[in-house]
């Protein structure tokens, strides 16, 4: 019995099909295993990594001369919160782990040039984001603090009024914050500084896919400073300072990456007319 051509076709691309399925299941079985390691072992130790995390809204306070302590107003949430440092800390100890099978399973795919071009935007990555982070934790968490901070008030007794008694004093306002609510604004701080540290990364590497031009980038400055200023007013408590060092900051990472993509423009002109292929048409201005 013959087998039509066709009928081949399909029987012979069946077989890479199953590799790479197959391969694919083997990288996210690894990846998946990291992270509930990595996750087991931030359970053990998440008492001194929510004491780590806390370093911002305690030293504010001491500054005030207030007690470091944040309360349960659940049950069951100090058993969460527990569970909240493990999958964050969890997903940063795994990260090595999924990004190499990540790169193991896209890179046979690729030619040589490609991995040289991509391997530095995939190492440049998470580098960005932990410095996101540690610029979101370190600076902009404490004065985001400070400024909640000054709402408080110290409470007063009030006067003795002769024939009428004592009079009213002030009622005094004090910080008693819930653990998992100060988890929760803080990771969205590290989080949300962490991404935004990305924009260099993505946009150079849209760069040098071709997807966008150092000139059109800079085109579309204007709205690009309107999308920063709504961007620092979500992601931002309702605080003039945190939000304008936000938009700084993003603003000053927009015109880095304009810099960057001009830099691998200029290079793969070099490059076509080292090669004779470069045309003074061939500029294409996204």
């Amino acid at each position: 019995m013959s087998v039509e051509p066709e009928a081949e076709d399909v029987e012979s691309s069946g077989a890479p099909l199953i590799e790479h399925l197959t391969e694919l299941r083997s990288r996210l079985v690894k990846s998946v295993l990291a992270f509930i390691v990595g996750m087991g072992i931030c359970f053990t130790v998440w008492n001194p990594i929510f004491n780590f995390l806390t370093q911002p809204i305690c030293g504010q306070l001491l500054e005030r001369g207030q007690d470091c302590g944040l309360i349960l107003i659940k049950l069951q949430e100090g058993f969460f919160v527990a569970i909240r440092i493990s999958l964050l800390g969890g997903l940063i100890l795994s990260f090595p782990v999924i990004a190499g099978q990540l790169w193991r399973f896209v890179a046979p795919g690729l030619y040589k040039n490609e991995k040289s071009a991509f391997l530095p935007f995939i190492l440049a990555s998470p580098a960005m984001f932990f410095l996101g982070a540690a610029f979101a934790f370190y600076i902009v968490i404490p004065l985001a603090f400070d400024f909640f901070l000054g709402f408080q008030q110290i409470g007063s007794s009030g006067d003795w009024v002769e024939g009428e008694g004592a009079g009213l004093g002030d009622p005094g306002i004090t910080f008693q914050g819930s653990v998992a609510e100060y988890l929760s604004l803080t990771i969205k701080f590290i989080v949300a500084f962490g991404l935004c540290f990305q924009l260099p990364v993505l946009l150079t590497l849209m760069g040098k896919a071709g997807l966008v031009s150092s000139k059109g980038l800079g085109n579309v400055r204007k709205y690009a400073v309107v999308a920063i200023l709504v961007l620092a007013a979500l992601v931002t408590p309702p605080d003039v300072i945190t939000q304008v060092i936000l938009f700084v900051v993003v603003y000053g990472l927009y015109e880095i990456s304009i810099l960057l993509v001009k830099r691998v423009e200029t290079k793969r002109e070099k490059k076509l007319r080292a090669e004779g292929l470069w045309f003074e048409d061939d500029d294409t201005d996204n």
